[in-house]
């Protein structure tokens, strides 16, 4: 199952995820490295001091935001439907489900992408997206050795250039608009996979 960010009860008014939500907002607006304790206080209409009753630094809330969005993108590979059946439907899931967890936590993925690696819990993070991709690129391969993708396309590229275009739908994607998350998923998988299938023979 999926990550769940953990709630904690602290001052009247705020519990832990309460705060996250809104230091999250914060670190998509500012960065990271520009928020100060005092900006999430301003945000959060409480003292600096109170923030700490449910966090001990803003470090703890980054890394609170990161294993939220990271735990759902790393849960998708151990679900059943990502390790049984043939590569190539693994591979469709695993995309399918990418697209849900990005925009079912759209602003703690969104801050996830714009790291910078300034710190260690950021380091942290993107090494455990950097594995996350080298599966998706095994299975891109195991795909491709099946004979269900084309051959001809290095299947590091194919990684790239498919969770590019899933990348950037933090930058365009607005929940609650006239594109649902499954019509949104259901084009990007038929343009990638249009374009990614072995061409019939004549």
């Amino acid at each position: 199952m999926p990550s769940t960010v953990t709630t904690k009860r602290g001052r009247p008014g705020y519990d832990q995820q309460s705060v996250l939500v809104i230091a999250v907002d914060v670190f998509n607006r500012h960065g990271y490295d520009a928020t100060s304790m005092g900006i999430l206080a301003e945000n959060l209409g409480i003292s600096k001091s109170a923030i700490y009753h449910h966090v001990p630094s803003k470090g703890d809330l980054l890394k609170l935001a990161l294993d939220h969005a990271l735990g759902g993108l790393e849960a998708i590979l151990d679900r059943p439907e990502a390790q049984t059946g043939s590569a190539e439907a693994r591979l469709e899931f695993v995309v399918r489900q990418t697209i849900s967890v990005l925009v079912e936590r759209l602003p703690f993925v969104t801050l996830l992408l714009r790291l910078r690696g300034n710190t260690e819990i950021e380091r942290n993070a993107l090494e455990r997206r950097r594995t996350f991709d080298h599966k998706v690129a095994a299975l891109i391969s195991a795909a491709r050795d099946e004979g269900s993708l084309r051959q001809d396309i290095d299947p590091r590229t194919v990684t790239r250039l498919l969770f590019g275009t899933i990348n950037s739908i933090v930058e365009w994607y607005k929940p609650g608009g006239s594109l649902s998350p499954e019509k949104l998923a259901d084009d990007v998988i038929t343009m990638a996979f249009h374009g990614l299938h072995v061409p019939s023979q004549a």
